[in-house]
């Protein structure tokens, strides 16, 4: 099925719930086990109860309305469905500013994550506001490490190694390290561990025991990479097609959310790293200082471009990250 027949196909269906039940449709990638999905839940929850369950809003996980997030954008802005849950690199075509939560080595924990967030928040904001949509609310992710067949905690060990890359930025990085990367959306990862496409993956402790990593690879290496976002967005006429005090609700359940979110990865890496034992993943946390200074050397140019991407507005970001 084309990508336009299925915004066609799921804009048929959005106008068809809301016509009948007053509902709204919420896509995400992720399956109903992941931090993101949770925290969507976490809102639907805020939204009923502030709503008295005016609002009603159907979650539809694992990309089951035949969405990836690289789609999402402008199916919300299509109104083809009304919120999703994105990965903000993948809409880094869109504009460079959602390749910021993803730029290799330059927020490596979560309260570092957070405050570039609230610092480059107007500027995520105003995207999606000239493209007839509304920021919600953020979606961290656990810092990425380097899920692998074999362990993966030397210079050696990247040379030609296929990873899969969920952006530019780690295309960029990996690729300058001597590493074969290859960008993947996240459905589409199984599917290549299963055939030998790849054979390690870039992303969080928290992906892998999603998608049960440990069938295909069975090491863990902590590099700290990163803390991407995925961005939670609505399509503007939809929340405007809601009463005054509706919206008000939508505003304060997505604040909630983006609080509850934050405090909610912050304990989650624990909580991963207790199921990959249990499943005899080795998980490397002290990693080799020769390959920490690789990777960070070759994260240099993917920093460079987004900074040339983005000008001034770019550079002020990351001097007020420094400066807090």
């Amino acid at each position: 099925m084309s990508s336009a027949y299925k915004i066609l196909a799921a804009a048929s269906l959005g106008v068809s719930m809301l016509g009948n039940a007053a509902t709204l449709d919420f896509s995400n990638e992720y399956n109903d086990k992941s931090i993101h999905a949770q925290g969507d839940a976490y809102f639907i929850e805020q939204v009923k109860e502030l709503t008295g369950g005016s609002v009603d809003i159907a979650l539809h996980t694992s990309g089951s309305l035949g969405f990836k997030s690289a789609d999402h954008f402008y199916a919300v802005a299509d109104n083809a469905v009304q919120i999703a849950d994105t990965l903000a690199g993948t809409i880094g075509g869109i504009d460079p500013i959602f390749l910021l939560s993803s730029l290799p080595f330059v927020a490596d924990s979560v309260d570092e994550a957070q405050k570039l967030y609230e610092i480059a928040r107007p500027q995520y904001a105003k995207v999606f506001e000239d493209n007839d949509q509304i920021l919600l609310y953020a979606s961290p992710w656990p810092a990425s490490g380097i899920w692998s067949e074999e362990m993966v905690n030397s210079t050696d060990a990247l040379t030609n190694l296929k990873i899969r890359t969920y952006d530019k930025n780690g295309t960029i990085a990996f690729k300058e390290a001597g590493a074969a990367p290859v960008l993947l959306s996240w459905a589409d990862v199984v599917p290549q561990l299963s055939t030998g496409g790849i054979s390690a993956v870039l992303t969080s402790a928290e992906s892998g025991a999603n998608g049960s990593f440990w069938e295909h690879l069975n090491h863990y290496t902590e590099i700290r990479y990163a803390v991407p976002l995925n961005m939670v967005h609505m399509n503007r006429n939809a929340f405007e097609d809601l009463s005054d005090e509706e919206q008000a609700a939508i505003l304060e359940a997505a604040k909630r959310t983006d609080e509850h979110n934050w405090e909610t990865v912050r304990s989650r890496l624990e909580e991963n790293y207790a199921e990959l034992k249990s499943h005899d993943v080795n998980i490397y946390t002290d990693v080799d200082p020769g390959m920490a200074a690789t990777l960070k050397a070759a994260a240099e140019p993917a920093v460079k471009e987004w900074l040339e991407n983005t000008g001034s507005t770019g550079q002020e970001i990351l001097d007020a990250l420094k400066a807090e």
